[in-house]
């Protein structure tokens, strides 16, 4: 069993900033890969930034140059920084034991947090 619980979220202006934290407790060990996924009503859950135990990272056309993602076993932020209004969302933090470099694929992950709201006007 592997709990992952994000915190960060809130409501900022355009060109803001927020540092999302995703904490994971349980059987962490093996986990491989860990990514940050968006959602907005009446869409599914969309990659936004992955980061594997290499270093690797992969990112969201939209958020390359503005986002970052850090990783360990048992932690993962993301910092964001000049924040659009179309980074509106839920976030959730993800991780998987599976994939080996990072992935933005959504069907590999096999944890999931329950999401921390992000409001950008």
């Amino acid at each position: 069993h592997v709990q992952l619980v994000e915190s960060g979220g809130g409501s900022v202006q355009a060109g803001g900033s927020l540092r999302l934290s995703c904490a994971a407790s349980g059987y962490v060990d093996d986990i491989m890969c860990m990514a940050w996924f968006r959602q907005e009503p009446g869409t599914g859950r969309e990659g936004v930034a992955a980061i594997d135990n290499d270093g690797n990272t992969n990112y969201e056309d939209s958020v390359k140059g503005r986002f970052t993602a850090t990783h360990g076993f048992d932690k993962n932020t993301l910092q964001m920084d000049s924040l659009k209004p179309e980074d509106t969302g839920m976030y959730y933090c993800a991780a998987t034991r599976g994939p080996t470099s990072a992935s933005l694929w959504r069907p590999l992950y096999d944890y999931w947090g329950r999401g921390t709201q992000v409001t950008v006007s």
